[in-house]
């Protein structure tokens, strides 16, 4: 079965998305969108999508349609996942899915109501490196007691990963910190039930905080360490310790090394070193299958449910 996706909106990661579908045989990039018409016809060209569009509901109108990907700005991703699942359309939406809760849980009820796969782009659940880890884990080969974690960025503009300017702003918790303490509680597999966060002085320009450290805590007492900054200017990316019974592991990016810097092989983890890639072959499958995906809305429910308690602790 040949999947005709969409990708809408053509910055940073939707380019990302692009080269990871054109490596999927059952995928087929059928359509693109974007604000503007000719950055979406030159995408259209360059990727062999056959139509690009500007109008959201017209590309979701189209009779062949099977899914989207959505790569547009944080503040539409929630209005764009609603209004795809109720044009009958499977979606997969880049985190956050919302900036509050209740978005998030709207999504979540459309989702159960229509019955469609829907999944947020929660890579680390893809990435070998993490998925190394979680196979061990589910084979009782190691327990995770304290993860460490570092975001670090150079990022005082609206720019994307390409260096390009960009018109939304950018959040250290409701979009990098979403990534580790989904990845927490997927790697314990246990509900995260204490969370702490302190933020430092926030940008003029930007009105975000620029520097922030959370702490958290699962129901048997593993813990979690994330300190967050975009006023790093030194090696940039996001690096994991995890620290275990019987091992500790190093991980940066798709790469895993021991606690010793020793490199472990991870070429027979998946059929790609591509986290993006894995991801979309996820939501590829799970159409194909009718089945829910891995990361599908409901499963990363409660990593939202722990951002907004961190909200309301930095809002007060």
């Amino acid at each position: 079965m040949t999947v005709n996706i969409a990708v809408v909106g053509l910055g940073a990661f939707g380019q990302k998305h692009l080269d990871a579908l054109a490596l999927i045989d059952d995928a087929n990039i059928a359509y693109v969108g974007h604000s503007r018409m000719a950055v979406a016809e030159e995408f259209a060209e360059k990727y062999g999508a056959k139509a690009a569009f500007t109008d959201y509901a017209e590309l979701l109108a189209q009779p062949d349609l099977d899914g989207v990907i959505l790569a547009t700005p944080t503040q539409m991703h929630h209005d764009q996942t609603i209004q795809a699942l109720r044009a009958g359309i499977n979606v997969e939406v880049e985190i956050p899915m919302a900036d509050n809760l209740a978005g998030v849980q709207e999504i979540v009820d459309v989702q159960r109501e229509t019955g469609l796969i829907a999944m947020a782009g929660h890579t680390r659940r893809f990435n070998p490196s993490h998925q190394y880890i979680h196979n061990r884990v589910v084979a009782g080969e190691f327990a995770l007691q304290q993860l460490d974690v570092q975001t670090y960025f150079f990022r005082r503009s609206n720019m994307n990963a390409l260096g390009q300017t960009r018109s939304w702003t950018d959040h250290l918790l409701w979009h990098h910190a979403a990534h580790t303490v989904d990845l927490f509680q997927y790697q314990t597999g246990e509900k995260i039930v204490k969370a702490n966060a302190v933020q430092g002085p926030k940008n003029r320009e930007l009105g975000i905080a620029m520097d922030m450290s959370i702490q958290l805590q699962t129901e048997t007492g593993k813990i979690c360490t994330l300190s967050l900054s975009f006023n790093n200017d030194g090696p940039l990316g996001t690096f994991f310790r995890y620290i275990g019974d019987t091992a500790t592991y190093i991980a940066r990016y798709d790469d895993l090394f021991t606690g010793k810097d020793e490199g472990i092989d991870l070429s027979n983890v998946a059929v790609s070193m591509n986290g993006i890639e894995l991801q979309d072959r996820e939501f590829v499958a799970a159409i194909s299958e009718n089945r829910e995906p891995n990361s599908s809305v409901a499963s990363v429910l409660p990593c939202y449910v722990v951002l907004d308690a961190l909200q309301q602790q930095l809002d007060y």
